[in-house]
């Protein structure tokens, strides 16, 4: 075990002694949610028991199928931690007032595709066919952003759109079976499904143009980041010493693949459009009052607002913290 290790493991058993003494609610375990499909590295340190280790505790993960679920699983007191959730899932649940902090981001990457049914010969190029189609969106999560996104800026009017809740999995199926004429898909097998039998209405290089890109992060319960503080530190270095250790080799995407449930190309190719900040830029790009973080979740929150919802700009900042990075 390195000296990063040692040191987060000496830390988390005086966190641990120090508990004992002065909150009789101090963690035991704690439940991490995290997605099948979404390759990370910090996937190596979840199978060989790092975070067990490092925290002290036993660290028992979930996989989920949309970053709304891990939303309620939090709220129901079922999870802790939520690794890489989708920025729009967490933005719809604190414009609802549910008690979660943003603390770190997970993972930056290219915006979802939304995959249109081959068979129709629809394009960015004449996308208003899309309009009085039914498409599969699993709502409120960041596939559901980059929809919205690209309908604006392919001028298309959702209005017109019949839209159904489906998860990436659940939509790829309809978009095969020609039940919906597009899918918006996150997850590689998923997209790997879709792509057999669609092809995205905007290709990377639109998106780009577009300005339209994605971020998920790491959300927790404010029951948990008051009352464990230093584990949830802990979690976070670890997760940034799995992050540094990341070379790409063969054994590592074995590992990461079948903990994925995919398989080594759809991981390796998933994996090379992934970038996992650093602490260092995270604290100077993505948080703080000018930051990324707090930028990008006001423009969720406006796209996402429904009547009655919170003021997303006098409120949105202060779920938003870095200070779990320190």
């Amino acid at each position: 075990m390195n000296k990063f290790f040692k040191k987060y493991m000496v830390a988390s058993a005086i966190v641990i002694a120090g508990g004992i003494a002065s909150a009789a609610h101090a963690a035991d375990s704690v439940n991490v949610a995290f997605f099948l499909e979404w390759a990370t590295p910090n996937q190596i340190a979840k199978v060989d028991k790092v975070y067990d280790d490092a925290m002290g505790v036993d660290v028992n993960w979930t996989d989920f199928s949309t970053g709304v679920q891990m939303t309620e699983a939090m709220l129901a007191g079922d999870i802790d931690i939520a690794y890489s959730q989708g920025l729009a899932p967490f933005v719809t649940a604190i414009q609802q007032g549910a008690p979660l902090k943003m603390v770190s981001i997970a993972v930056v990457y290219e915006a979802n595709d939304c995959f249109v049914n081959d068979s129709l010969g629809i394009t960015s190029a004449n996308a208003s066919e899309l309009e009085g189609q039914t498409v599969a969106v699993p709502l409120n999560t960041m596939a559901d952003f980059s929809f919205r996104k690209q309908m604006a800026a392919l001028d298309v009017d959702m209005s017109t759109m019949t839209i159904v809740d489906q998860a990436p999995a659940d939509g790829a199926v309809s978009l095969a079976d020609g039940s919906v004429a597009m899918a918006c898909i996150f997850g590689g097998a998923s997209a790997k499904a879709a792509g057999e039998v669609g092809t995205p209405i905007m290709s990377s290089q639109e998106k780009t143009d577009a300005g339209i890109g994605s971020f998920d992060v790491v959300s927790v319960t404010e029951k948990f980041a008051t009352e464990n503080p230093d584990l949830l530190r802990t979690f976070l270095q670890v997760t940034e010493e799995a992050n540094q250790a990341w070379k790409g080799k063969t054994l590592q995407i074995k590992k990461v693949s079948a903990d994925a449930g995919m398989d080594f190309e759809t991981t390796k190719n998933q994996m090379a459009g992934f970038i996992f900040p650093t602490i260092a830029e995270q604290q100077s790009g993505y948080f703080g009052k000018d930051g990324i973080a707090v930028s990008a979740a006001e423009s969720l929150g406006l796209v996402f607002k429904k009547p009655g919802a919170w003021n997303v700009n006098e409120k949105i900042a202060k779920v938003i913290t870095g200070e779990f990075l320190e």
